[in-house]
């Protein structure tokens, strides 16, 4: 059997790999481990249960479903029986997801649990074509629409006599060039689009990375990220191609315990996680004795001075070799363990990182290695390699990858895991980033190095234009503003203003240990964040942003928001991006005050 489609390559795995371990899932507070086989198991009863419910080659399946162990298996179900699956964000409101299962002409949709099941019940009646809802946990009795987990396995298990050979046929008979997945962007700026990617695509995305030395066969790694997103959904397919061992987070509240108990030789993660950790690490250390803030301090000055010296690949001299060494098991070790103590990398992507923070986690020992892609590239562009990386930067193309900068600054980029296939039933919006010799527009503004390292600057539709034609990257100073562990996310305006203003959301656990240091009295939050005494905290970390910056860039005024930004207030995609229109709509009374 070849290997040249996502379901081809599953099969091949469980053939080769049969004994060797596969999955780490939590139940009942133990972590148990399926190999290979049991992994196969699972996916073929699922697969004869779908094929036993009449799906066709071409039908798209939904999953809509927080990540687990069984999205995955229920992925790899859905294309070995030659069907495309749609993943669905949890988070999405039963008007969205009526609008994708019914754009996707969907039959069955596997959902998570009873909570999931009753949003797709809410639009039941609108969508003619859907047939089954499959829950994995739960069900609801009274709906014969209704099957579980266990029953469509079961249904798989009486069918498998009959169902044997032609899932065998469906495995066999797919082809690279058909569709394996619709994929709908996390809509930032707009309504979400499905982005229409084949098995070649993601074949090829895998190819390439597997070029790329750092991972082995049998690391470890905790998958954490929302899995309708194609950053996970690439990690979940590097599992099966690299042979790893995937250990899935009981939910992103157990992250930190998963962390230390699974003990993960890498990580992906977006650079929300990290710049978290950077500000907990950097509150316990203000909290401690002067002696431990001290010993802390010294540490990160040796440790800075090696990373300066890696990033350049220059030999370590001997006398700091030392020191590093005695940093590293006073201080840097038990910083480390947060992480589980067996961390050779990190991956970060989703977002630029701020290089300060990818700095910072060097020096202390753990190197994170950033890429940079879109759902329209499967989802990877560019990666900078352990042994050869820039921090600041997103990395070189990845083979394969061509990349060149438009005039405007617009990243253009193709290679075979570019979805030029384009938005599925939107050809208007295809046409308007596919050019001609396929060539992506991405969307995105940078620039290229003398050694094809790609730096990016803003997404072009953020760029802020003010009214004397001045234009501003946001990003850049939002990540300023969040360097301070007072400010929890920040969001720049401006655009045909005469001067750039900001939101400002401020980190609850800081607010709360500044009100008690300082002897504010107030209870309520809201009121809180808006005392003057928290106010003039806030007005100094602008003032220090705006020290790094030229004067028309300048913050010159700003309203603090009485609350954070979160995916379920709508403000935050599911991978912790800014939906800027939203944010923006929301507290326009504010942002107007500020220009009067």
């Amino acid at each position: 059997m070849g290997n040249d489609t996502l379901a081809s390559l599953f099969w091949w795995r469980i053939e080769t790999g049969a004994a060797r371990d596969a999955q780490l899932v939590k139940r009942d507070g133990a972590w148990r481990r399926l190999t290979w086989s049991e992994v196969g198991d699972v996916v073929r009863e699922l697969a004869f249960g779908l094929l036993a419910l009449g799906r066709r080659p071409g039908d798209t399946v939904a999953i809509l479903a927080a990540s687990r162990a069984e999205w995955v298996l229920a992925d790899f179900a859905i294309l070995s029986a030659g069907c495309t699956t749609v993943p669905i964000y949890p988070s999405y409101t039963p008007g969205q997801i009526e609008d994708i299962l019914d754009e996707c002409e969907t039959r069955t949709v596997i959902v998570e649990d009873r909570a999931q099941l009753s949003r797709v019940l809410e639009v039941r009646d609108k969508l003619s074509v859907l047939e089954q809802v499959v829950v994995i946990d739960g069900r609801d009795a009274h709906t014969p629409l209704v099957l579980t987990w266990e029953e469509l396995r079961r249904r798989g298990r009486e069918h498998a006599e009959h169902h044997t050979s032609l899932l065998a046929e469906r495995v066999a008979s797919i082809q690279p060039g058909d569709v394996a997945t619709i994929v709908y962007t996390s809509g930032t700026t707009g309504e979400p689009k499905g982005v229409v990617q084949t098995h070649a695509n993601h074949m090829a995305a895998l190819a390439a990375l597997a070029q790329i030395p750092g991972v082995q066969p049998g690391d470890v790694h905790l998958l954490f990220l929302p899995l309708a997103h194609s950053f996970a959904r690439l990690e979940a397919f590097m599992a099966v191609h690299r042979g790893l061992v995937t250990a899935f987070a009981e939910h992103l509240d157990s992250v930190g315990d998963d962390l230390r108990e699974v003990r993960p030789d890498f990580i992906f993660a977006v650079p929300r996680v990290f710049e978290k950790a950077h500000a907990r690490i950097g509150a316990t250390v203000a909290a401690g004795p002067p002696l431990r803030r001290w010993l802390f301090a010294q540490a990160m000055r040796v440790g800075r001075q090696v990373s300066r010296l890696q990033q350049t690949r220059r030999p370590i001299p001997a006398g700091l070799a030392l020191a590093r060494r005695v940093a590293d098991r006073l201080v840097f070790s038990s910083v480390r363990r947060a992480f589980g103590g067996r961390l050779r990398f990190a991956v970060s992507g989703g977002a630029p990182l701020p290089r300060e923070i990818a700095e910072f986690f060097h020096a202390i020992g753990i190197l994170v290695v950033e890429g940079y892609g879109l759902t329209e590239a499967c989802p990877v562009l560019t990666f900078n390699r352990l042994d050869r990386f820039r921090f600041g930067s997103v990395g070189q193309a990845i083979p394969g990858v061509e990349l060149r900068v438009a005039p405007d600054g617009e990243i253009l980029a193709r290679g075979p895991n570019v979805a030029t296939r384009g938005y599925f039933k939107r050809p208007e919006a295809t046409a308007d980033v596919f050019g001609p010799d396929d060539w992506f527009r991405t969307g995105d503004i940078g620039h290229l190095d003398d050694e094809g390292f790609l730096y990016l600057t803003d997404r072009k539709k953020d760029l802020i234009v003010t009214s004397g034609g001045i234009n501003i990257a946001p990003q850049s100073i939002e990540h300023l503003l969040r360097r301070d562990a007072f400010v929890a996310d920040a969001m720049l305006y401006g655009d045909r203003r005469p001067y750039p203003t900001a939101l400002i959301a401020l980190d609850p656990a800081a607010v709360a240990r500044f009100a008690r240091e300082h002897g504010l009295l107030v209870s309520d939050y809201a009121q809180l964040t808006q005392h003057p005494d928290v106010m003039a905290r806030v007005k100094a970390a602008v003032e220090a942003a705006n020290a790094q910056l030229q004067s028309y860039a300048q913050i010159k005024k700003f309203a603090v928001i009485p609350g954070e930004l979160t995916e379920a207030g709508g403000e935050l995609t599911p991978t912790q991006k800014m939906k800027r229109r939203v944010v923006a709509a929301k507290y326009q009374a504010l942002l107007e005050a500020l220009y009067r």
